[in-house]
């Protein structure tokens, strides 16, 4: 029996083999390069988002909020005029918005009580970025109301009592002032892609 040793081509399969294993090497390293990238780009998207949702956050709890509690009438016409305009952040106010800041969320009636605070949003406003195509429009909504206990102060600032001192002969007691409790539905989205959006739930005493 003749055995034949022909190991012509040894070679040329030898270097495909090397061949294919680069490249499985090459298009996994750019695979990963690709994934870390999308990642990048989209937690970049996200904290934009976020950052617009917690700028909204602090108009509505620290401007539109308190601005409303001395007399909503007055100061919302005072907010619209300041901040309704297109061309400052378009300010629009829900019919429902006095109800919910004043009464209880089983004296709410037919409001919405829904967590989306796109549907049927108590506060809505663009926070205006560099160009048009970077505003982000904020969304937001009270979904509940607690009152609070003790003496009723709308202002806002809480001073203490005038007492009678320690050996004081006053028969009356105050009651500490609790203020009311309000969850707060935050979301901030880009105005021209609605898919990178951020929401935030706030607790909110006033």
């Amino acid at each position: 029996m003749k055995y034949i040793r022909d190991e012509k081509g040894m070679a040329l399969v030898t270097a495909l083999m090397f061949t294919l294993i680069c490249l499985a090497m090459i298009m996994t390293l750019m695979y990963y390069v690709l994934t870390s990238t999308k990642m990048s780009a989209a937690q970049k998207r996200y904290r934009n988002s976020l950052e617009a949702s917690y700028g909204g956050t602090e108009l509505v709890t620290k401007t539109i909020i308190p601005r409303l509690f001395s007399n909503y009438s007055t100061g919302k016409l005072s907010l619209l005029a300041d901040l309704g305009n297109p061309s400052t952040i378009g300010l629009t106010l829900g019919p429902n918005l006095q109800t919910k800041l004043t009464k209880v969320t089983t004296d709410w009636g037919t409001a919405s009580k829904t967590v989306n605070p796109k549907e049927f949003p108590d506060m809505s406003f663009t926070l205006k970025g560099t160009s048009s195509g970077e505003d982000f429009t904020v969304y937001s909504k009270i979904v509940d109301t607690v009152a609070g206990v003790g003496l009723v102060d709308a202002s806002g600032v809480d001073y203490l009592d005038a007492g009678q001192g320690v050996a004081g002969t006053s028969t009356s007691t105050q009651t500490p002032r609790t203020p009311n409790i309000y969850s707060i539905e935050v979301q901030g989205e880009k105005s021209v892609n609605p898919k990178e959006k951020a929401s935030l739930s706030v607790l909110y005493a006033y």
